[in-house]
């Protein structure tokens, strides 16, 4: 499954070209495409989907997001070693 996830942007790389950045997904950090969000700063959230922030979200909808997310277990499912959960699934990690 793939999950629209809200994040907050850490750091911004004013020269890529697209422009990229840091954003934290409850503790997970991955490079994102802001290209989209181009007057975003860093401290703010955002809704990420396949590496493209598409929008900005307020802190409180996002850390409730990110909390729901990390009860129903989707973060580690979006954001886990896809080698190691398999193993564990199958009883072999």
């Amino acid at each position: 499954m793939c999950l629209a996830v809200p994040g907050k942007v850490v750091a911004i790389d004013g020269s890529a070209d697209p422009l990229t950045g840091t954003v934290d997904f409850g503790g997970v950090q991955k490079q994102a495409c802001l290209e989209y969000v181009p007057d975003v700063r860093v401290g703010e959230y955002v809704i990420v989907h396949v590496g493209f922030a598409l929008q900005r979200l307020d802190e409180e909808s996002a850390l409730a997001s990110l909390k729901l997310f990390e009860e129903l277990g989707l973060l580690e499912e979006e954001f886990a070693d896809a080698w190691e959960q398999a193993a564990k699934e199958a009883g072999t990690a």
